[in-house]
């Protein structure tokens, strides 16, 4: 099992910037992909960004540019720095753990973007 601890999600000003980060425990395996997702109100939970063991990093479209991913292999920690924040921003936001096809998540963080 894995367990994940989010922090750092609040409401903050359209443009300003928030970091996220996750906390990984139990049986921690170096060959994963630790992520964020979203889910807005109404919408299907959404990949925000991923990245590899070996630092490989993926993001959505809607946030590249803004958002950057990075991990703390060593402490199994996972970071989202988000600048130029939107409105449209605004979600719970997920910390995902995924060893080959297995997925964990968090228990979420709000992220609330006043515009």
């Amino acid at each position: 099992q894995v367990q994940l601890v989010e922090s750092g999600g609040g409401l903050v000003q359209a443009g300003g910037s928030l970091r996220l980060s996750c906390a990984a425990s139990g049986s921690i395996f170096s060959a994963n992909v630790m992520g964020w997702y979203r889910q807005a109100p109404g919408k299907q939970r959404e990949l925000v960004a991923d990245i590899t063991n070996s630092g490989t990093t993926n993001y959505a479209d809607s946030v590249k540019g803004r958002f950057t991913i990075s991990r703390d292999n060593a402490k199994n920690t996972v970071h989202l720095q988000m600048n130029s924040l939107k409105a449209e921003d605004t979600a719970v936001y997920y910390c995902n753990y995924r060893l080959f096809a297995r997925n964990y998540w968090g228990q979420g963080t709000q992220v609330t973007v006043s515009s």
